[in-house]
């Protein structure tokens, strides 16, 4: 694991550009760089709600912030040549599997033509030293079995959005090979661009609609509802969103050092400790709860869901590359993960004035007391 002294040496007084700031991951991964002492600037539509990490935690009063869609290929370059970014995350993205059934043409063209802009902007903007393009575990073509997938397998597409990151990361793979080619770094250009994949990431501020997590939370905080479970067998590799952030930081470190070596894809996913079915991850959530509030309900399957949107049974990552070249593991185990995700829902339900302390705690205690 990169040290967190490492990365603030990295980090501290660089400009930093975050597509999609105002989104769950992004607003944690900016409220880490801020932490870290570097300049955020970042690109994102409104927070869906006002309970949203981004609108709680004030990072609008942090971070500098321009409201755009990264569809607009015009805005993107404009403002990617004014800022001047030393490195750039891209995370914006239309981020939910089961909205790309009902929005397949808006996720498509955020996603892949969102992130052609980007990399378009970065291509036209030769100070910008690094760049991490972030897309997902779902890129992969998955066969549902029990099977790590490799930064080498071939990708695929289940549903609208599960294609349409697959071809973003084709497409950032293509920028690679064509104008960023880590073999001809300082000679035909000082960028250096790679491909982080992640998912099933959970921790405190997601509010997103038909994610595990902020379902249980509404039904426990917002009338004591039962929670209702579309897919309580299938199993994921479940991870706190400051582990992939960690390592897009890592990622991002090396990068900025000129090593050209680490321009490539990346997986960042948990131990398998962590890989728990959907059912036995909620009713420990549910018990944490109870321990902590009156809340008192029961677990249900959803029998109403529409079965023809598909969701994967099985999908997890290998992350051996990241362990053994990036020096990057996961480093919490799923009872810290979902204690400490419980505990910031928790806490800030109780007072919404404590959200970005309660962030900056968590952030310090992942870094410093892994």
């Amino acid at each position: 694991m990169q040290s967190y002294q490492f990365l603030q040496n990295a980090y501290q007084g660089k400009t930093v550009l975050v597509t999609g700031l105002t989104g769950f991951k992004g607003s944690w991964l900016c409220h880490t760089l801020l932490s870290m002492g570097a300049k955020v600037v970042g690109i994102g539509l409104l927070p869906r709600t006002y309970r949203d990490i981004f609108v709680v935690t004030g990072l609008r009063d942090m971070a500098e912030h321009h409201e755009f869609d990264i569809r607009d290929a015009d805005h993107v370059r404009a403002l990617v040549q004014q800022v001047s970014p030393d490195i750039v995350f891209h995370l914006a993205a239309q981020p939910l599997v089961r909205h790309s059934y009902a929005e397949p043409l808006l996720t498509v063209t955020t996603n892949v033509v969102g992130t052609t802009n980007v990399l378009e902007a970065i291509r036209q903007t030769p100070t910008v030293k690094a760049a991490v393009i972030i897309t997902t575990d779902k890129v992969y073509e998955n066969k549902e079995i029990d099977y790590g997938y490799r930064e080498h397998d071939p990708l695929g597409g289940h549903d609208p959005y599960s294609g349409s990151k697959a071809a973003a990361d084709i497409v950032a793979q293509s920028y690679i090979r064509s104008f960023f080619n880590p073999s001809r770094y300082g000679e035909r250009h000082n960028t250096l661009v790679a491909i982080a994949r992640a998912g099933n990431v959970i921790g405190g501020g997601d509010w997103s609609p038909d994610r595990i997590i902020p379902d249980i939370m509404r039904s426990v905080l917002d009338g004591g509802s039962d929670v209702l479970i579309r897919s309580p067998f299938a199993v994921r590799p479940w991870e706190h969103v400051l582990e992939p952030v960690s390592g897009y930081l890592a990622l991002g470190a090396r990068l900025l050092q000129g090593e050209a070596e680490f321009s490539s894809a990346w997986n960042f996913g948990p131990d398998h400790d962590l890989w728990l079915p959907v059912g036995e991850m909620v009713q420990r959530v549910l018990t944490l709860f109870e321990r902590k509030t009156a809340w008192r309900g029961v677990m249900q399957c959803d029998t109403h869901h529409d079965a023809e949107k598909h969701e994967a049974v099985l999908l997890t990552l290998d992350v051996t590359k990241a362990n053994r070249r990036l020096g990057w593991r996961s480093q919490w185990d799923i009872d810290t993960t979902l204690t400490q995700t419980v505990m910031w829902y928790a806490q800030v339900a109780e007072d919404p004035s404590l959200a970005r302390d309660v962030t900056l705690q968590q952030i310090n205690l992942y870094f410093n007391n892994p």
